[in-house]
């Protein structure tokens, strides 16, 4: 796997050797980047979205997105996530692209997380497919202070999983690409 565009384009992120972890698909990855690049969504001040922005990236996996938005331009990204394998995963790709000053890595549950030390502009959120994790998922992060007002939410989930946001997230899109579908929600606390 690579990064797609940006400073570090064409650069390797390590994948698990087992399926374990189930990274984005580059396709999938490059599509979402597109959309978040193509300026019709944008930050709660109208700004464009990924270049300064505070991102998180929680069920991280590979922590694939959120060094894509690293890459592209956001100031820093915390990382989330509740695997050992995941966390030292992440910890080898930061490392191997040299973002150890933009990037926070967190051991914690996106269904219990530690309250937050800053809320985040943009947020991706990736949990396993299939598993009904992405609504208390996002009510756990917003109550503990993950996101700003205003916020963009993006939530991968598999091409049937349902999911109802839950109170102050308003779906503003949805993409299909494959086997994952993503939805953009809009947090309004």
């Amino acid at each position: 796997m690579r990064i797609v565009a940006g400073s570090h384009k064409g650069r390797r992120i390590e994948t698990p050797a087992d399926d374990a972890i189930r990274p984005t698909s580059d396709r999938a990855r490059q599509a979402l980047f597109n959309i978040l690049q193509g300026g019709r969504l944008t930050r709660a001040g109208g700004e464009a979205l990924l270049p300064g922005a505070i991102v998180l990236d929680a069920f991280a996996g590979t922590g694939a997105l959120g060094l894509e938005a690293l890459s592209r331009g956001a100031a820093r990204v915390t990382f989330l996530d509740n695997d050992r394998q995941a966390l030292a995963l992440i910890r080898r790709n930061v490392a191997g692209l040299d973002q150890e000053d933009r990037a926070h890595i967190v051991a914690g549950d996106a269904l219990a997380p530690p309250r937050a030390s800053e809320s985040h502009d943009l947020a991706f959120l990736d949990p396993p497919y299939g598993a009904g994790l992405a609504a208390p998922a996002l009510a756990a992060l917003a109550q503990r202070g993950w996101l700003a007002p205003g916020a963009l939410v993006v939530v991968e989930l598999g091409r049937g999983d349902a999911l109802t946001p839950p109170q102050g997230f308003t779906l503003v899109d949805e993409r299909r690409y494959g086997k994952a579908r993503l939805m953009f929600l809009r947090y309004a606390s």
